[in-house]
């Protein structure tokens, strides 16, 4: 199944996106460098509205495509890995292996386009979407692009620096969690603070949200659904004896149960009404609705197995409270989503580092065991 020089290929490949990375919606580099490397196997991409590409290979009659999917955008972070190739935009880095997903894609597009000229492809598309690190998602972007049109199953990896490299993370069921935006804006009249009670204490309400809402929602919902929110960022005043006129509070409401990711909006609400009853401030709730929780199903979870026979070890993974756009596809074919092991001594640090941290790094002889696993699990259901 492999190509030759394909391994040397994926590092240079990751090397020239790590270099260049671009933030969500301005993958405009990276999408011309997946396209003319797809075009150079032969194959006919096509580039979505703004950024991102799709590409069909393989053939077959009477069923769907098996999908593979990368995301192209990287993160408004400073790096400092030290690496030769590291990002020259400043303020913009690749710290959660999107440079790393990107190269794997291609990589077994590589090996499917060589599996196809020996008839051997079933038919497979190819998606590299933009934007995963917004909210609600790029996914949804490609999929109004057709994506998933003619598809019946989706496959991706993502890279994971807790697993050593040679190790694939497996588990069926919940693999993310969804993630909602939640802000609470809150308003009175303000006042001295000597004199509470002649005015609206907008301090107090605000902390009785910061602690009370999220207490409801333990005791609201079902403990089994890993439901949590978290506060972020708290703004309130500008003096210490005055009491002020507005406040906020942002953070994040993470679930991993669908149906809590569906109906949390209006307990969130109902709650607030109730919490801030009496205090006699005036409020609103901005909820942005996040990604739904990535669900791994049975059958897509064996297909990864399957295709990592002599390729990784596979072990099982957790659930993570990060959300991950690809629930998105989700919502219409059944996928399936691994962790990659990279940690590992070819890594700046050891491979260590946290996803999202300005010295992340990843060790890269991890790439030629995604791109094989990957093309595996397409070449799987020939």
């Amino acid at each position: 199944m492999d190509v030759d020089g394909l391994d040397a290929r994926l590092r240079t490949w990751r090397r020239d996106i790590h270099a260049h990375p671009e933030l969500s919606y301005g993958e405009r580099r990276t999408t011309e460098v997946v396209a003319k490397h797809l075009e150079s196997l032969g194959l006919s991409p096509r580039r979505l509205a703004g950024t991102g590409v799709i590409c069909d290979v393989g053939s077959g009659e009477g069923r769907g495509r098996i999908a593979l999917r990368a995301d192209l955008d990287a993160l408004a972070i400073d790096e400092e890995t030290g690496l030769d190739f590291a990002s020259g935009n400043p303020g913009v880095m690749h710290a959660c292996g999107h440079d790393a997903h990107t190269a794997m894609v291609m990589g077994a597009a590589e090996i499917l386009a060589a599996a196809d000229r020996e008839g051997r492809c079933p038919p497979a598309r190819l998606v590299f979407q933009a934007a995963e690190e917004t909210v609600p998602g790029g996914a949804l972007d490609a999929i109004d692009g057709g994506a998933l049109d003619g598809v019946e199953r989706i496959f991706a990896l993502h890279v994971d620096p807790t697993i050593p490299v040679g190790e694939l993370g497996v588990i069926e069921g919940p693999i993310t969690s969804s993630n909602a935006l939640v802000t609470v804006n809150l308003r009175g009249a303000g006042g001295h603070t000597a004199r509470p009670h002649r005015t609206a204490d907008l301090g107090f309400a605000l902390g009785q949200v910061l602690t009370a809402l999220p207490a409801v929602l333990d005791r609201r919902l079902d403990p089994r659904s890993a439901t949590v929110l978290t506060w972020g960022k708290i703004e309130a005043g500008e003096a210490p004896n005055s009491i002020p006129a507005s406040g906020s509070a942002r953070g994040t409401l993470r679930s991993a149960d669908v149906d809590v990711w569906a109906k949390a909006e209006d307990l969130v609400r109902e709650s607030l009404g109730s919490i801030l009853a009496p205090w006699r401030v005036d409020w609103d709730l901005d909820y942005v609705q996040g990604v739904p929780p990535v669900v791994n199903d049975a059958d897509g979870v064996a297909a990864l197995v399957a295709a990592a026979e002599g390729v990784a070890r596979v072990v099982p993974t957790h659930q993570s409270s990060g959300g991950e756009d690809f629930a998105w596809y989700q919502r219409t074919v059944p996928g399936a989503m691994a962790r990659l092991g990279v940690s590992g001594p070819g890594a700046a640090g050891g491979g260590t580092a946290d996803l999202h941290r300005p010295d992340f790094d990843l060790d890269e002889s991890a790439l030629i065991i995604g791109a094989r696993v990957l093309a595996g699990a397409v070449l799987g259901f020939l």
